[in-house]
């Protein structure tokens, strides 16, 4: 598949048995990441990345993308509670465009309103102390906005998909 920043409903179609979409949650420190399975129904947390300069961002995600079979990524685009834009997004957008000479897949970019907060319900449900909670919480953010796009995934019809949402 050729790298563009896409609708998910333009993925969908496109998907075949045996590879693995990529969750990112994008931070200004932090790249929380996050896996599906070969199905495309189950988001698990994989780890996540110390940001540093985007050249050696960008290695680090072509060497996961090598190692688990991915075949496009799904990016949390941080929309502002009222839907609009802000900096962030902007910054977002960036971090997409700039990716795509150097890890030609699909991108989506999914709405990522609430999921640390969700995130962080789960991991204090979960009981987890303050500081495994920051261990973990941008993992289980890119989770949260996989697990998502999984779900509307389940939802399209890849025969009748041509666009739409992303």
């Amino acid at each position: 598949m050729a790298g563009a920043v896409i609708p998910l409903e333009e993925l969908a179609p496109r998907l075949e048995r045996g590879g693995r979409l990529l969750g990112l949650d994008l931070g200004s420190k932090t790249i929380g990441l996050a896996l599906s399975d070969v199905e495309y129904r189950i988001a698990t947390a994989l780890r996540t990345l110390e940001r540093g300069k985007f050249r050696d961002d960008a290695a680090a995600l072509a060497r996961i993308v090598d190692e688990f079979g991915i075949v496009a990524l799904v990016l949390g685009l941080p929309l502002n509670m009222d839907g609009s834009s802000g900096p962030r997004v902007q910054a977002t957008r960036a971090f997409a465009r700039n990716l795509l000479p150097l890890l030609p897949l699909p991108i989506v970019l999914w709405d990522e309103r609430l999921s640390t907060a969700a995130a962080e319900r789960v991991l204090i449900s979960a009981d987890l102390s303050r500081t495994k909670r920051a261990a973990v919480i941008d993992a289980t953010a890119a989770a949260y906005i996989l697990q998502g796009a999984l779900d509307r995934l389940a939802r399209i019809d890849p025969h009748q998909a041509s666009g739409g949402l992303g």
